[in-house]
């Protein structure tokens, strides 16, 4: 099939502006992969260190035989559900090594935190910068530079786009992901954002609201809703980085195990094949727009707007939102799960999940399908769900029509003519809206402003009874400098409220809201933030905003002279004071200094 000529000129603009950058990371690649391996070329010593705890057959493998070694960098921890099942993983991934005449060592672990426990916490303002610190976690893991690959086991937030930039760090290494999967059904997604209206209205109180959010969170896996953590693994699957299919195969089952192991066997036959291809040569600029694409096509997290341009500049690739903006222009909607809808990921996955997406998008020429994978096959091979064979083995069944076309549509019978992600401009700056998710008629809201320092503030407004009319709540100091730009989910709920007495209602934040944000429309990420001096800082209660979603704009309607020649307020002192201490936030204090502007990817090294 002929490329879709937007997906080819978005494709042709970003190789364009990338060539110098990518030309020097891969000239670096290369200049890596032509070395010795580790154990002949390091000093005795620095050898019997690396691998003195290793069993003695192990070590007499990969020391006097020099066979392959895998560097595992692992996200677990018992306390998150997405990461739990990952306790085990490195005995089978070591085991089914020995049998293939390898090794395989944990290299190192990397943090991972909760953005749904640390929801309108302090702890929250470390969320975005934990991406940051688990790329410099993975780095560190693979810096013994004993490793002929890797394997990456991450699943949510930031935990993948974190190991992925750490990886591309060691982009001659060959490199697989490896999910866990999702936890099973508990109360709906629709139900439990019920139930957080009833509590913010008053209506319920804390036990009910205790009860209900247990029984959606009740398990070990990954949250179900189409949130951050999920449209991560459609979009590993995209790069061709998973065992195809493996995204939503739910953990504790057998099958799961072979599928990690089928994971490491990957791997080894890049090491081993005739077709080398580490990640930094897959993850390349067709395969960060088949990201891109996936992402769009199924109304994936708007997190994904910073975390893969981040992630993109790690392999020397420069994208931004015009580009998502254009591709989402022509990608349709062709996935609803919540909050896009109110199927959950196990029904995505039923219906025919990533493979179905994969197919439709690369029968339709909207993905670059001369691609590399962790797989010889290419990314054809994606468009397939894996089973057993019924032996202990796996093949790959071909996904035919929708199983439920409720979820999941063919591209000429789409949800959606686009991909629901529109970039806003004018005198409030740039920013995004997830316009797959807010209801058509609620495209274009006009109304004043009430200002917000922080979202305590708009949360005690609404309890006061202060916020019934139509307005805009602008809350601003919510960007990286100012406090790490933590998400806002906490106002979700007085929104939709609010909403629901029939009021005109939106907001305007430097902040992040993500994949789960609702349908309250939000324009979110503006860019410059507050704090860095952007417009803003110059908003006063009572001025009237102007958010459409249909023509792309974001303005203020103040006369343009009074505007020009009003003053920026500034952050509270006592505000940032606050973001500044406690909870480690002294540790970070670099990060939010040095960190770029959510359109730059909101890193904080330098790329």
């Amino acid at each position: 099939m002929k490329l879709n000529p937007t997906v080819e000129k978005v494709t042709a603009r970003i190789l364009d502006r990338s060539t110098e950058t990518r030309q020097i990371y891969l000239q670096h690649v290369d200049a890596m992969a032509q070395r010795k391996p580790g154990t002949k070329r390091m000093g005795c010593a620095n050898v019997a260190h690396a691998f003195a705890a290793m069993p003695d057959n192990d070590k007499f493998r990969v020391v006097a035989e020099h066979a392959p070694n895998v560097g595992i960098v692992t996200a677990y921890n018992d306390m998150l559900s997405a990461h739990a099942p990952f306790q085990h993983y490195p005995d089978l991934i070591k085991a089914e090594a020995r049998k293939l005449g390898a090794t395989a060592q944990v290299a190192g672990g990397v943090p991972a935190m909760c953005d749904g426990i640390t929801q309108g916490m302090p702890g929250m303002e470390l969320s975005l910068f934990s991406r940051d610190v688990i790329a410099m976690s993975t780095a560190i893991s693979l810096s013994h530079d004993v490793f002929d690959a890797a394997m990456m086991l991450g699943v949510c937030d930031k935990i993948v786009p974190g190991l992925l930039i750490g990886a591309l760090q060691y982009g001659h290494l060959p490199t697989i992901f490896v999910p866990a999967g999702p936890m099973t059904t508990g109360l709906s997604n629709s139900a439990k954002s019920h139930m957080r209206v009833l509590a913010a209205e008053g209506k319920v109180g804390r036990t009910e609201l205790l009860e209900a959010e247990s029984k959606a969170y009740h398990g070990q896996g990954t949250c179900t809703f189409y949130g951050t953590a999920n449209s991560n693994q459609m979009m590993l699957e995209a790069m061709g980085l998973h065992v195809p299919g493996t995204a939503f195969v739910a953990p504790g089952s057998e099958f799961r195990n072979e599928l990690t192991r089928e994971a490491l066997r990957s791997v080894l036959g890049i090491v081993n094949g005739k077709k080398f291809s580490p990640i930094g040569r897959i993850v390349d600029e067709r395969c960060i727009v088949n990201a891109m694409v996936a992402l769009l096509a199924t109304g994936g997290s708007t997190n994904h707007l910073i975390h893969w341009v981040a992630v993109a500049r790690a392999a020397g690739i420069s994208i931004n939102w015009d580009d998502f903006c254009e591709l989402s222009n022509v990608v349709p909607l062709i996935a609803r799960v919540y909050p896009n809808g109110e199927a959950d990921v196990n029904a995505f996955q039923a219906a025919g999940g990533p493979g179905y997406v994969i197919r439709e998008l690369l029968d339709a020429g909207l993905m670059n399908e001369e691609v590399l994978t962790v797989r010889p096959q290419g990314i054809r091979e994606y468009t397939g769900i894996p089973e057993t064979d019924g032996r202990g083995g796996i093949h790959w069944h071909t996904v035919g029509h929708s199983l439920d076309d409720t979820v999941v549509r063919p591209v000429e019978d789409p949800f959606s003519s686009n991909g629901g992600i529109k970039v806003l401009r004018g005198n409030l700056g740039r920013s995004v809206i997830k316009t797959s998710a807010v209801p058509e008629d609620l495209h274009v809201i006009e109304a004043p402003a009430r200002v917000f320092e922080s979202q305590e503030g708009l949360l005690e407004a609404f309890a006061a009874g202060e916020l019934d009319r139509d307005l805009i709540c602008v809350v601003r100091w919510q960007g990286p400098k100012a406090n790490g730009m933590p998400e806002l989910h906490k106002m979700t709920p007085p929104l939709k409220a609010m909403q629901n007495k029939g009021f005109d209602v939106a907001l305007v934040t430097d902040g992040r809201m993500s994949g789960a944000s609702g349908k309250v429309p939000a324009a979110i990420h503006v860019s410059p933030e507050a704090a860095a001096g952007g417009p803003l800082a110059k908003v006063r209660d009572g001025d009237i905003i102007r958010l459409d979603a249909i023509s792309g704009e974001l303005n203020v309607l103040v006369d343009p002279a009074e505007w020009s020649a009003r003053e920026p307020s500034r952050m509270p002192p006592e505000l940032r004071a606050a973001n500044a201490t406690g909870f480690g936030r002294e540790l970070f204090d670099a990060m939010r200094h040095n960190a770029s502007t959510a359109e730059e990817g909101g890193f904080t090294w330098q790329p």
